[in-house]
């Protein structure tokens, strides 16, 4: 009986190691990632693919990318920045540029963005936004949320504090960039002219620089590194809803990211539900972004002991750890016999 018991203890703690071994293979993307970084480029739509742009390449070769993202059917920038934060359409959160630079919001508001949810989840953490046109962090981030808002006139000058700001040692759980001389460009000379393309150009070494501030500070690892924009561009503008004017960059890169073309049905405002999920953070009901389903898989990264367990398996794994030792309770009433 003794021996019979002892195997079966053995049999219980393989098949305990072996629930713990698939529970982490099986474990999706959900709070795999300690920090969340979304570049924003203004007026960067599908003709980016048309630019030469090696920091675009080394950063989202291996991940998840599409040039041709879905935007708000207006495509003026609040109302796809306000989505994009928000994770509701335009016609729900009806932000515009004038509105936006002329009021503020505050937790109480409507439509909370992702700052809101992410300041509920994690109290204490750094959460941060820069950017040029100073209208997203007055009136679509919340103003008591303690969120740090840098605004800065040029991209050069976002840029340049975003470095000094990782070399100072700073940590964010969620960060927020919006760079915009690409829409500036756009605006003066056309979406199709040289100085727009050369404007993209430079934005590429932008996204460079943000991203390697964050690596030099050995955050990569654990971050997921998103670029996004809120329109494309025409010759003359934006604003209306063409093919150039409606379709935007919307990139993802992290250690569980699919190497991938984004389905063609992704949306800029999905850019909120995959940074919630990200950080492991339920998608509020009234969202309408989603993630995207062919956006995150195995991560190539971490070791299967290292993933994290599903809650009802490692609820599976506590008992059997009482079962083993009620075992071990019987094994030694035995022996005493």
């Amino acid at each position: 009986m003794k021996k019979c018991l002892a195997l079966l203890l053995s049999a219980l703690l393989l098949f305990s190691c072996a629930g713990v071994a698939f529970a982490a293979e099986e474990t999706d993307s959900f709070g795999a990632y300690e920090h969340v970084f979304i570049i924003g480029i203004d007026g960067l739509g599908a003709s980016f693919d048309k630019v030469d742009s090696p920091n675009f390449d080394r950063i989202f070769a291996d991940n998840a990318y599409r040039h041709d993202a879905h935007t708000e059917y207006i495509t003026t920038s609040a109302q796809n920045w306000g989505s994009i934060l928000t994770g509701v359409s335009y016609d729900t959160h009806g932000f515009t540029n004038d509105w936006c630079e002329k009021n503020e919001r505050d937790s109480t508001s409507d439509n909370n963005s992702i700052f809101y949810y992410a300041r509920q989840a994690f109290p204490d953490a750094e959460l941060v936004s820069f950017n040029n046109w100073d209208a997203i962090n007055h009136g679509i981030i919340e103003n008591d949320l303690g969120v740090k808002k840098i605004n800065r006139g040029t991209d050069p000058l976002v840029t340049d504090a975003i470095v000094r700001y990782f070399e100072k040692g700073n940590t964010p759980k969620l960060m927020f960039v919006q760079l915009d001389s690409v829409d500036h460009a756009a605006h003066t000379y056309g979406g199709y002219s040289k100085q727009y393309y050369s404007a993209a150009e430079k934005a590429d070494v932008f996204l460079g620089d943000i991203y390697d501030a964050i690596d030099a500070r050995g955050l990569m690892k654990d971050s997921l590194f998103i670029l996004v924009a809120d329109h494309g561009e025409t010759t003359n503008g934006h604003g209306g809803q063409t093919k150039d004017e409606s379709s935007a960059i919307l990139a993802v890169a992290g250690h569980s990211v699919n190497q991938t073309v984004l389905n063609e049905d992704v949306h800029n405002r999905d850019v909120s539900a995959i940074a919630l999920y990200a950080l492991g953070i339920e998608q509020p009901e009234h969202f309408v972004s989603s993630v995207p389903a062919d956006l995150f898989g195995e991560s190539r990264e971490k070791t299967v002991e290292e993933n994290p367990m599903s809650p009802a398996l490692r609820g599976l794994r506590k008992l059997l750890y009482v079962f083993v030792r009620m075992v071990n309770l019987l094994v030694s009433v035995f022996d005493k016999k």
